[in-house]
């Protein structure tokens, strides 16, 4: 597999083939979706839930994202690396977001960034892409506008908010995004926006018609269980798994079963 850049992305909406996005926080599990063949890995600012224990992402801070990233972008191989701009690294003026996004690819070697936000952030991601960032666009439930929303809730369902939401999608195309997340949004309204844009659409909740799709890896793993979104769908148990071998660790070394001689020195 080659690496894959902004031209796999629209070559594969051009095409028809489906994108394949996952999270990932630190270099073995980074490793582990890179090899998986995975086309696109976000460093999230969801990291302050399933990596630290947070109980939202507002307060996960560009320092963190960007140590983070540098892990992720150290494993991979063939996946592009997108870093997630965290809350408030681009809220307060459009110098100090192409600064941070700058940070992500100096400092973090993502090959691009992520923004939350629909009309305010228009001119920021065109600020953004005019430093040669490629920027990722985000819309429907965006988590770090939660207390906004009133909770983490589908976005999309009034005709009002349709039409918004549909506004945005082609104004963040026009601004120069390179693809589009839309999350959870109504599958009708998501295959809408798919067809009128030029750039492919990432969906989480937003039905099967995107062009492709993005989950938490923790989720996907079975490693994260404080709560389970609806659209998420589970491929493995690995907190099961992992509690078994622990506990049969504990067990032996009580037992005094391990270490035997096999791991001991001579």
């Amino acid at each position: 597999m080659s690496k894959v850049t902004i031209n796999t992305l629209l070559s594969k909406k051009a095409e028809g083939k489906k994108i394949t996005m996952l999270t990932a926080y630190d270099y073995p599990s980074a490793k582990i979706v890179d090899e998986a063949g995975i086309d696109a890995i976000l460093v999230g600012d969801s990291l302050a839930m399933v990596v630290q224990g947070l109980e939202n992402t507002l307060p996960v801070t560009m320092d963190e994202m960007i140590y983070h990233t540098r892990m992720v972008s150290r494993a991979v191989e063939n996946a592009m690396v997108i870093g997630d701009m965290p809350f408030m690294s681009y809220q307060a003026s459009r110098r100090e977001a192409i600064h941070n996004a700058g940070r992500f690819v100096k400092e973090g070697g993502a090959s691009g960034v992520k923004i939350e936000g629909g009309l305010e952030v228009v001119k920021t991601v065109e600020k953004i892409v005019r430093a040669e960032i490629p920027v990722v666009a985000h819309i429907g439930l965006t988590p770090q506008a939660v207390h906004r929303m009133g909770g983490y809730k589908v976005q999309g369902r009034s005709d009002k908010a349709q039409k918004r939401l549909k506004k945005e999608a082609e104004e963040l195309q026009d601004a120069g995004a390179i693809c589009l997340v839309l999350e959870a949004v109504p599958t009708e309204l998501a295959q809408e926006i798919t067809e009128m844009l030029s750039i492919p659409t990432i969906g989480i909740g937003a039905g099967p018609h995107c062009d492709g799709q993005i989950l938490v890896l923790h989720d996907v793993i079975g490693m994260f269980d404080r709560f389970v979104p609806k659209f998420v769908k589970k491929y493995a148990n690995l907190k099961e798994d992992a509690l078994k071998a622990i506990r049969r660790y504990k067990e032996e070394v009580e037992e005094g079963n391990f270490p035997t001689e096999k791991e001991s020195f001579k």
